[in-house]
Protein backbone atom coordinates (compact mmCIF):
# COMPACT_ATOMS: atom_id res chain seq x y z
CA UNK A 1 0.00 0.00 0.00
CA UNK A 2 1.28 3.46 -0.88
CA UNK A 3 1.45 6.11 1.77
CA UNK A 4 1.29 9.76 0.85
CA UNK A 5 4.42 10.43 2.94
CA UNK A 6 6.60 7.92 1.07
CA UNK A 7 8.45 9.17 -1.96
CA UNK A 8 8.04 6.73 -4.80
CA UNK A 9 10.81 6.81 -7.33
CA UNK A 10 10.68 4.74 -10.50
CA UNK A 11 13.67 3.84 -12.57
CA UNK A 12 14.09 3.47 -16.34
CA UNK A 13 12.04 0.26 -16.87
CA UNK A 14 8.85 2.20 -16.17
CA UNK A 15 9.49 4.27 -19.30
CA UNK A 16 9.52 1.08 -21.36
CA UNK A 17 5.75 0.76 -20.84
CA UNK A 18 5.09 3.21 -23.65
CA UNK A 19 3.67 5.88 -21.33
CA UNK A 20 4.98 9.42 -21.61
CA UNK A 21 6.37 11.02 -18.41
CA UNK A 22 3.19 13.17 -18.17
CA UNK A 23 0.97 10.09 -18.42
CA UNK A 24 3.02 8.29 -15.77
CA UNK A 25 2.73 11.30 -13.48
CA UNK A 26 -1.04 11.33 -13.99
CA UNK A 27 -1.28 7.61 -13.20
CA UNK A 28 0.85 8.05 -10.08
CA UNK A 29 -1.41 10.86 -8.94
CA UNK A 30 -4.19 8.30 -8.50
CA UNK A 31 -2.07 6.49 -5.91
CA UNK A 32 -1.20 9.69 -4.13
CA UNK A 33 -4.79 10.93 -3.85
CA UNK A 34 -6.25 11.07 -0.39
CA UNK A 35 -9.57 9.57 -1.44
CA UNK A 36 -10.48 6.48 0.55
CA UNK A 37 -9.97 3.12 -1.08
CA UNK A 38 -12.79 0.61 -0.78
CA UNK A 39 -11.93 -2.76 0.70
CA UNK A 40 -12.76 -6.04 -1.00
CA UNK A 41 -14.30 -7.61 2.10
CA UNK A 42 -17.73 -6.14 1.46
CA UNK A 43 -18.20 -5.19 5.09
CA UNK A 44 -18.39 -1.69 6.37
CA UNK A 45 -15.32 -0.83 8.43
CA UNK A 46 -14.31 2.29 10.26
CA UNK A 47 -11.61 3.09 7.63
CA UNK A 48 -14.12 2.93 4.76
CA UNK A 49 -15.91 6.15 3.98
CA UNK A 50 -19.61 6.14 3.30
CA UNK A 51 -20.58 8.27 0.31
CA UNK A 52 -23.92 9.80 -0.41
CA UNK A 53 -25.68 8.74 -3.63
CA UNK A 54 -24.71 12.05 -5.26
CA UNK A 55 -21.06 11.58 -4.26
CA UNK A 56 -21.08 8.01 -5.59
CA UNK A 57 -22.63 9.25 -8.83
CA UNK A 58 -19.99 11.97 -9.12
CA UNK A 59 -17.14 9.52 -8.36
CA UNK A 60 -18.56 7.09 -10.92
CA UNK A 61 -18.71 9.90 -13.50
CA UNK A 62 -15.06 10.73 -12.86
CA UNK A 63 -14.10 7.07 -13.02
CA UNK A 64 -15.98 6.63 -16.31
CA UNK A 65 -14.32 9.72 -17.77
CA UNK A 66 -10.90 8.38 -16.82
CA UNK A 67 -11.75 5.00 -18.25
CA UNK A 68 -12.94 6.62 -21.49
CA UNK A 69 -9.78 8.76 -21.62
CA UNK A 70 -7.60 5.65 -21.22
CA UNK A 71 -9.64 3.86 -23.85
CA UNK A 72 -9.22 6.78 -26.28
CA UNK A 73 -5.49 6.82 -25.53
CA UNK A 74 -5.20 3.05 -26.21
CA UNK A 75 -7.19 3.45 -29.41
CA UNK A 76 -4.95 6.35 -30.49
CA UNK A 77 -1.80 4.32 -29.77
CA UNK A 78 -3.23 1.35 -31.66
CA UNK A 79 -4.03 3.59 -34.65
CA UNK A 80 -0.51 5.05 -34.55
CA UNK A 81 0.95 1.54 -34.44
CA UNK A 82 -1.18 0.48 -37.40
CA UNK A 83 -0.21 3.62 -39.32
CA UNK A 84 3.47 2.88 -38.68
CA UNK A 85 2.95 -0.70 -39.80
CA UNK A 86 1.23 0.49 -43.01
CA UNK A 87 4.16 2.81 -43.72
CA UNK A 88 6.68 0.01 -43.17
CA UNK A 89 4.69 -2.36 -45.37
CA UNK A 90 4.45 0.28 -48.12
CA UNK A 91 8.23 0.70 -48.04
CA UNK A 92 8.72 -3.08 -48.15
CA UNK A 93 6.20 -3.36 -51.00
CA UNK A 94 8.03 -0.67 -52.98
CA UNK A 95 11.37 -2.47 -52.40
CA UNK A 96 9.88 -5.78 -53.55
CA UNK A 97 8.40 -4.16 -56.66
CA UNK A 98 11.81 -2.66 -57.49
CA UNK A 99 13.49 -6.05 -57.00
CA UNK A 100 10.85 -7.72 -59.17
CA UNK A 101 11.37 -5.14 -61.90
CA UNK A 102 15.13 -5.73 -61.77
CA UNK A 103 14.69 -9.52 -61.95
CA UNK A 104 12.28 -9.18 -64.90
CA UNK A 105 14.79 -6.98 -66.72
CA UNK A 106 17.59 -9.48 -66.04
CA UNK A 107 15.34 -12.32 -67.21
CA UNK A 108 14.64 -10.44 -70.46
CA UNK A 109 18.37 -9.85 -71.08
CA UNK A 110 19.16 -13.52 -70.43
CA UNK A 111 16.23 -14.63 -72.62
CA UNK A 112 17.48 -12.47 -75.52
CA UNK A 113 21.01 -13.84 -75.11
CA UNK A 114 19.63 -17.39 -75.03
CA UNK A 115 17.64 -16.77 -78.23
CA UNK A 116 20.75 -15.35 -79.94
CA UNK A 117 22.79 -18.40 -78.87
CA UNK A 118 20.08 -20.80 -80.08
CA UNK A 119 19.99 -19.07 -83.44
CA UNK A 120 23.77 -19.17 -83.68
CA UNK A 121 23.74 -22.86 -82.69
CA UNK A 122 21.16 -23.65 -85.40
CA UNK A 123 23.27 -21.80 -88.01
CA UNK A 124 26.43 -23.67 -86.94
CA UNK A 125 24.60 -27.02 -87.07
CA UNK A 126 23.41 -26.22 -90.61
CA UNK A 127 26.98 -25.31 -91.66
CA UNK A 128 28.32 -28.49 -90.06
CA UNK A 129 25.69 -30.54 -91.84
CA UNK A 130 26.66 -28.90 -95.16
CA UNK A 131 30.32 -29.63 -94.43
CA UNK A 132 29.50 -33.29 -93.71
CA UNK A 133 27.58 -33.51 -96.99
CA UNK A 134 30.38 -31.82 -98.92
CA UNK A 135 32.98 -34.01 -97.25
CA UNK A 136 30.96 -37.15 -97.99
CA UNK A 137 30.50 -36.09 -101.63
CA UNK A 138 34.19 -35.38 -101.96
CA UNK A 139 35.03 -38.71 -100.35
CA UNK A 140 32.61 -40.46 -102.68
CA UNK A 141 34.09 -38.68 -105.72
CA UNK A 142 37.58 -39.55 -104.56
CA UNK A 143 36.63 -43.20 -104.03
CA UNK A 144 34.89 -43.33 -107.42
CA UNK A 145 37.85 -41.81 -109.22
CA UNK A 146 40.23 -44.22 -107.52
CA UNK A 147 37.95 -47.14 -108.31
CA UNK A 148 37.74 -45.98 -111.94
CA UNK A 149 41.48 -45.64 -112.06
CA UNK A 150 41.91 -49.17 -110.69
CA UNK A 151 39.40 -50.53 -113.23
CA UNK A 152 41.30 -48.85 -116.01
CA UNK A 153 44.58 -50.25 -114.78
CA UNK A 154 43.19 -53.77 -114.46
CA UNK A 155 41.68 -53.73 -117.98
CA UNK A 156 44.84 -52.45 -119.64
CA UNK A 157 46.69 -55.05 -121.67
CA UNK A 158 50.05 -55.97 -120.34
CA UNK A 159 53.05 -56.19 -122.74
Amino acid sequence: MFLAEEAVEFQLPVLETGFSPEELQELLSFFESEEPVSSNSGSESSSRAVYSPDERKQRRKISNRESARRSRWRKKRHLEDLTDQVSQLNVKNRQLKNRLSLVINQYHVVWLENERLRSESDALRAKLSDLYCTSAAMQCNHDNSRHSHQVLISTKPTN
